[in-house]
C-alpha cells in the first residue's frame, strides 16, 4: 500500500482537527465547571477531583490502550475510541450527581487516552521522515487552537444560551463526524516487515521501558506536563492577587503565551527535522523555563505589551508535546512499538505532572504565597533542560528505518 502526498495531508488535516476535539471534550468540564457545579452541587475539591481522575485514567489508557493497537491494529482501537469519547461527552449531559459525573468522565479518559498515542503513530506511518517533526507539530497544535481557544468560548457561549448540558451535548458531535471521517478516509498504517513476522509481545514492554531514551523522556514528560499543570492553574491567580490586574488582563496575557504555543510549536517542530530534535528541545526548554519566571517581574506588569511578548516566545508546550512525548520515543524504538512507547511516556508524564506536582504546588501556595507554584514551574522546566542534555539525537538513517513513510511522495 503506497500513499500519496495529498494522502499525507489529508492524514495531518483529519487528525489535527480529531486532536483538537479530544482536547476540547478533555477540558470543556473545566470551563462548565461554574455552571454544573452549583446545580449538582459539586465543591471546588470535587471539581479537582474530576480533573484529576480524568488525567489517571487518560495516561493509563494511553498506554495500554497503545501497546494494544502496535498488535491488533490501530484503526481497531482508534475509531471506537473516537466514537466513545464522543457519546461520553454527549452522556454528561444526563448526569444527575457528582457520582454520575466522575463516572462519565473516567470513561471518556480511557476513550480519550489511545487516541494521543494512535494519532500520532498513524501521521508518523504517513509522513516522510524530512517532514515528520513538521507534521507532528500541525496536530499536535490542535491543543492550543481548539482545546485552549475555541473551547472555552465555544462552551460558555453555549452554556450560557442554553445550558451547560447542551453544551457537553455539542462538545461531542465534532468528535462522532471526525470518527466517521477517519472510518472512510484513513487507512491501516503499514507494518514494516520484521512487525509482520513478530508483532510486539506484552514482554517487549519491559524492554521498552528499561531503554535510557524513554526513561529519560519520560522524566521530561513529567517536569513540562507539571510546569504547563502548574503554570496554567496559578498564573491566573498570581496576576489578579498578587500583580493586582483584573481577570481581562490575566486572559490576556495567557491568551498571548497560548498563541505563542502555536507558533512556535509549527516552527520548531518544523527546524527539528532540519537540526536535529535534541537541539531544539534544549533551546525551547531554556526558553520555557523563564516563563513562568517572567510573571514574577513586578515592573514588566507596567508594560503589559512587553509582557505579552515574552509570553509568547517563551510558550514551548507544543514543542514538547510534539518531540518529546511523541516524536524521540518513537524514533528510539522499532516501529512496532510507538504506540507503546508514546503511550509509557504520557503515563508517566500525566502521573507526575497533571497528578502530582499540581498538588504540591497547591500546598506550596497555602503555606508559601502563589509564587511558589510558579517557581516550582520553572524548576520543573529546569528538569526538561537537562533531560534534553542527555539525551541522544535520533540518527538520520534510524529515523528513516524506524518509522519509515507509507510510500512515495
Amino acid at each position: 500500500m503506497s500513499h500519496s502526498r495529498s494522502y499525507e495531508r489529508r492524514v495531518v488535516l483529519v487528525m489535527h482537527l480529531t486532536w483538537g476535539f479530544v482536547f476540547l471534550d478533555r477540558m470543556a468540564q473545566l470551563y462548565l465547571a461554574p455552571y454544573f457545579a452549583p446545580e449538582l452541587r459539586i465543591s471546588d475539591a470535587e471539581v479537582g477531583l474530576l480533573a484529576a481522575a480524568i488525567a489517571m485514567s487518560w495516561a493509563l489508557s494511553s498506554f495500554c490502550f497503545g501497546a494494544l493497537a502496535d498488535r491488533v491494529g490501530y484503526r481497531a482501537i482508534l475509531i471506537p475510541m473516537v466514537f466513545a469519547f464522543s457519546a461520553l461527552s454527549i452522556m454528561s449531559s444526563f448526569v444527575r450527581s457528582f457520582s454520575d459525573l466522575l463516572i462519565v468522565r473516567v470513561l471518556m479518559g480511557i476513550a480519550e487516552g489511545p487516541c494521543w498515542s494512535i494519532m500520532n503513530v498513524i501521521v508518523q506511518r504517513a509522513s516522510h521522515p524530512s517532514r515528520r517533526g513538521k507534521n507532528i507539530g500541525i496536530v499536535v497544535s490542535a491543543a492550543a487552537v481548539i482545546g485552549l481557544a475555541v473551547a472555552p468560548v465555544l462552551t460558555t457561549q453555549v452554556a450560557a444560551s442554553f445550558g451547560w448540558r447542551a453544551a457537553f451535548a455539542v462538545a461531542g458531535v465534532p468528535g462522532i463526524i471526525l470518527g466517521i471521517v477517519i472510518w472512510c478516509f484513513i487507512d491501516e498504517p503499514e507494518r514494516e516487515p520484521v512487525a509482520a513476522r513478530s508483532r510486539p509481545g506484552w514482554r517487549d514492554l519491559v524492554d521498552i521501558a528499561r531503554q535510557r531514551s524513554i526513561v529519560l523522556c519520560a522524566v521530561g514528560a513529567g517536569g513540562f506536563i507539571g510546569w504547563l499543570t502548574l503554570t496554567n492553574a496559578f498564573a491566573p491567580l498570581y496576576i489578579t492577587r498578587v500583580a493586582g490586574r483584573d481577570g481581562a488582563t490575566a486572559g490576556f496575557l495567557l491568551g498571548a503565551a497560548g498563541l505563542g504555543s502555536v507558533v512556535v510549536g509549527v516552527i520548531a517542530s518544523q527546524l527539528s527535522d532540519r537540526v536535529g530534535r535534541r537541539i531544539v528541545l534544549s533551546l525551547v526548554s531554556a526558553a520555557s523555563l523563564l516563563l513562568p519566571l517572567f510573571l514574577l517581574i513586578g515592573p514588566l506588569y507596567d508594560h503589559l505589551w512587553l509582557l505579552a511578548a515574552l509570553l509568547f516566545a517563551t510558550q514551548g508546550g507544543q514543542v514538547m508535546s510534539a518531540l518529546l512525548i511523541v516524536i524521540v520515543p518513537s524514533e528510539s524504538v522499532p516501529s512496532r512499538h510507538a504506540g507503546a512507547a508514546i503511550g509509557l511516556v504520557t503515563l508517566v508524564g500525566e502521573v507526575f505532572g497533571a497528578t502530582l506536582l499540581p498538588s504540591i504546588g497547591g500546598r506550596l501556595a497555602v503555606s508559601h504565597g502563589l509564587s511558589a507554584p510558579l517557581l516550582l514551574a520553572a524548576a520543573s522546566m529546569s528538569v526538561v533542560f537537562v533531560v534534553t542534555l542527555a539525551l541522544h539525537e535520533p540518527g538520520r538513517t534510524a529515523v528513516g528505518n524506524v518509522a519509515s513513510p507509507s510510500g512515495p511522495v
